[in-house]
This record gives C-alpha cells, sequence and structure tokens, in this order.
C-alpha cells in the first residue's frame, strides 16, 4: 500500500480502501482535508516523510491472541496483547474505538485510525502504577496499532512505557488517544531508544485532560535512526499539562518532537520543556506550537527549548509557537542553541578533570532536568542507565555500575556551578 495514492480518493473511498468502518467517517473525512503529508506539509517540512509515504508497504495483520494475565506489565508484540497484566483496576479490552478527534494536525494519525479495525483499550479505575512494553518483532512491514487510555474520575496513575525489538525496515505507525477525566492525574513516562537498524517510528497521539485534571508527559528518545513523536493536546478549565522531552540523536539520524498544545478552558496551565543533545551529522526538530483561545482567560502557558550541538555538522531545528487569541493571560516561550559552555569547561579543567570526562559531566547535568521530572527513584534510575549506555559506551556504563554515589556528585556540583 502507497499511502499517497489515498490523495486522490473521496471521503468515501478512502472507508471503502483502507476496509474502516462507517463510524470512522470523521476520520476519512479529516483525512481526505488534509491529504497525506509531503515534504511542503507545514508539520513534516523538517522531517523526510516522501520516502515513507511512497513505499509500497506491506500491511502486517495484527493478530488477536489469548494474553496472559500476570504481573504489574502490559505487553503489545506488533499491536497485539501478549499479557494484559494483573494490575488491580486495570482493565484491558480489543474493541471498535469511534471516539477520533475530529480536530487534529496531522493526517497520520487519521490514517492510522482508519486502519486500526480494533484498538487496545485501557481503563484506570484505582490509583496504580504499571509499565507498557511494545515489542517490534516483523521486518519490513507496516506496524498500524492504536491504544486508548482512559483515567477515571479521581484516579491517580503512572504508566511507564519502554520498546524493543529491532523490525528492521519496518514502518510503526501507532499513537494514544488518552483521556484524563475531571480531578485525575497521569504521569505518562515514555523510554525509547532507537538502533540504527531499526524500525521507523511515527507516533501520533491526542490527549485530552478535563477539568481539574493533570497530566504529565515525561519522554526520553535515545535514537541513532529516523522517527517522530506528535501529539495534540486539549485543556479544559483548570486542567495542568506539564511536558518533558530529552532527546539524543547521534549519527545521522533525524528524530523529534511536533506538538500542539490547546487551552480551551479558563485558568488552565502547560509547561513544555525540551532538551536536545546531538552529535555527528544528527539533526532534531521540536516543532511545538501552544494555542490559548478566547475562552481560556487566566491561562498559563510557558514554553522552551535548549540543544546542545556537539558536533559542526549536527543541526536543529526549534520552532517554539504561541498563538494567544486573549489578553489575561501569563505567556512564555524561548529557544536556545550552542555548544558546551567553554567557561565551565575550562572551570572543571582546571580542577585536574580532563576534556572528555568534562564534556561528560556537563552533558549529565544538562539532561538531569528532564530525568528530575521522574519522580519514581527506580524508573529515573532506569532512564540514567539507558542515557548513560547510549551517551557513553559499555565502557563508561560498567564504571558507573561500580561507582559509589559518583553521579550524585556529578549533578550536585555542575548544577551548583551553572546556576
Amino acid at each position: 500500500m502507497r499511502f499517497e495514492h489515498l490523495n486522490s480518493l473521496d471521503s468515501e473511498t478512502i472507508l471503502k480502501e483502507l476496509g474502516s468502518e462507517p463510524s470512522k467517517s470523521v476520520a476519512a473525512t479529516a483525512l481526505s482535508k488534509l491529504k497525506i503529508p509531503d515534504k511542503k506539509t507545514e508539520k513534516y517540512r523538517y522531517f523526510d516523510i516522501t520516502p515513507i509515504v511512497s513505499k509500497d508497504w506491506d500491511i502486517l495483520e495484527t493478530k488477536e491472541s489469548s494474553p496472559k494475565s500476570t504481573g504489574n506489565k502490559i505487553v503489545l508484540q506488533d499491536g497485539a496483547v501478549i499479557n494484559s497484566g494483573d494490575i488491580e483496576g486495570v482493565s484491558v479490552e480489543i474493541k471498535a474505538f469511534s471516539e477520533i478527534d475530529p480536530t487534529h494536525f496531522d493526517a497520520l494519525y487519521y490514517l492510522s485510525h482508519l486502519m486500526a479495525k480494533k484498538a487496545i483499550v485501557i481503563h484506570c479505575g484505582k490509583d496504580c502504577s504499571f509499565e507498557i512494553e511494545h515489542i517490534f518483532s516483523t521486518k519490513e512491514h507496516l506496524i498500524n496499532y492504536r491504544v486508548v487510555l482512559v483515567v477515571e474520575p479521581n484516579v491517580h496513575a503512572q504508566v511507564y512505557e519502554s520498546f524493543m525489538g529491532e523490525a528492521v525496515d519496518s514502518l510503526v505507525l501507532s499513537g494514544y488517544d488518552i483521556f484524563v477525566e475531571r480531578d485525575a492525574s497521569l504521569h505518562l513516562i515514555k523510554s525509547h531508544t532507537l538502533n540504527d537498524a531499526h524500525y521507523t517510528p511515527i507516533f501520533t497521539s491526542r490527549y485530552r485532560v478535563d477539568e481539574n485534571a493533570t497530566m504529565k508527559l515525561s519522554s526520553f528518545d535515545f535514537s541513532f535512526a529516523k522517527g517522530l513523536n506528535i501529539f495534540k493536546a486539549y485543556l479544559e478549565k483548570d486542567a495542568a499539562f506539564d511536558a518533558a522531552h530529552l532527546l539524543y540523536v547521534d549519527n545521522s539520524a533525524k528524530y523529534g518532537i511536533v506538538s500542539e498544545i490547546e487551552h480551551q478552558g479558563r485558568s488552565s496551565h502547560s509547561n513544555q520543556k525540551a532538551k536536545s543533545i546531538l552529535d555527528n551529522s544528527a539533526k532534531g526538530i521540536f516543532d511545538a506550537l501552544i494555542r490559548v483561545n478566547n475562552s481560556a482567560k487566566w491561562t498559563k502557558a510557558h514554553q522552551n527549548s535548549k540543544a546542545i550541538l556537539l558536533h559542526s555538522g549536527a543541526y536543529m531545528t526549534s520552532k517554539p509557537q504561541l498563538e494567544i487569541y486573549i489578553d489575561d493571560l501569563e505567556a512564555s516561550h524561548g529557544s536556545t542553541t550552542g555548544q558546551l559552555d567553554e567557561r565551565q569547561l575550562f572551570y572543571l579543567r582546571s580542577r585536574g578533570i580532563n576534556e572528555e570526562d568534562a564534556r561528560k559531566m556537563l552533558i549529565l547535568a544538562f539532561a538531569n532536568e528532564i530525568v528530575s521530572t521522574v519522580e519514581d527513584k527506580e524508573l529515573a534510575g532506569r532512564i540514567y542507565v539507558e542515557f548513560e549506555r547510549v551517551y557513553y559506551g559499555n565502557y563508561e556504563l560498567e564504571c558507573i555500575k561500580t561507582c559509589d554515589g559518583c553521579e550524585e556528585l556529578v549533578l550536585g556540583e555542575s548544577s551548583e556551578d551553572d546556576r
């Protein structure tokens, strides 16, 4: 299947072509208007989408299985549930889902929904903390599936999302529809390491945060290959949304965040921070918009992007944006791209630290602000180890494992000097 073929079809024909239910007509109509993205599409301007949409993909049919129900982990393999977990208050169902966002900016969000006959629907009915593990194992295919996560009123949930497998030369088209209902809270923590021989992921999601609800998103993407995270968040009255992104890209990879946060209700708050570390000829993307509607008085909206280029061939596209339709609010946005601070390097070297170790200390301190958004110390430790592994390499990782407290000393001293 070639995605670009769909551009010549009307909504009814798109439904037939993709074998979608009539209940998904909203998605088909939106897709027919937005069109499959190309190199001129604004949201894909900095991401080379042409080879993906022009390739004739073999579509992997998701097989229904009889999943296990053990442990504190929900495991999805190539879009099929192989373990639904045994988590109190959490249910997992495979069923049709048609509550599709009618105003999302991304055409691939609608394509993913149209191709997915059923969705994996996870309901959190009690306070809970669990992991969702994604495994990709099928090579040279289009792997498409959707996950719906509902946090019911007054429930507080923490979800850690991890990824395994190679699936060489495959495209993973997936994402979430998340509903954080009134007076509820969700902390979604995503840790994703992508090697150069792996699949290409395009995750396109929608988050709705209801009245007096809170959602925190902490994403950690360490990539040696191509990929994109796309999301749109909607905030109702007194809702809060905090997003923190740490991006490390190496080799000739291209990876990034494309997002919109829309304030719809009064006194809603958002704070989006991104830190990117780019090496060799890597390219990073932060294309983020915060929109404040005229119904969202007394909003607080803040956005900031910082990037460090470790090599002259590295490139960062940073595009923080505010779109405001009201006066009564507090808002800011900013962007900084540069190299490691030579004064800090000089200070550390004057203390007897060699240049390579000094650079590593500053990089670790730079990343720490985002890692510290994870309050669960065990999960934060897993993320630290993964970042150290991809940035330092195996030798330094073994050194860190045998070092008692050195990480805290590095972070403490370098953070204080930075202030």
